[in-house]
């Protein structure tokens, strides 16, 4: 029986299959770890990071919904001072509820269009 890590990288694989961050619109990946939840916004095309938080840079402690939201705001802050408006959301094989969709909330509030 596969366990929770083989199965979030096989969804993780089909989910990078279908979108790919482009510098028109970058893709907006998104990791969780026990301590701590992060974000960035790649160009796929240069491989490279364009902006990226986390919410041990932001200064907040756990990971709960209120956290993952700020981090939201905050990534959206950046990218938009990038002169990003547009992008593709990476939920990197975690399913969109709680924590992940917190902080996809957070970025649009933040005026992020996806």
């Amino acid at each position: 029986m596969p366990n929770i890590k083989d199965r979030r990288q096989r969804i993780k694989l089909g989910i990078r299959h279908k979108i790919e961050g482009t510098p028109v619109r970058p893709r907006l990946s998104v990791f969780k770890s026990n301590s701590a939840i992060y974000a960035q916004v790649i160009d796929d095309s240069k491989g490279s990071t364009l902006t990226a938080t986390s919410s041990k840079e932001a200064g907040l402690k756990g990971v709960n919904l209120g956290v993952s939201k700020e981090v939201g705001k905050k990534i959206a802050e950046k990218a938009i001072a990038a002169g990003i408006t547009q992008i593709v959301f990476d939920r990197n094989g975690y399913l969109y509820h709680g924590n992940v969709k917190a902080l996809a909330d957070g970025a649009r509030e933040g005026g992020l269009k996806f």
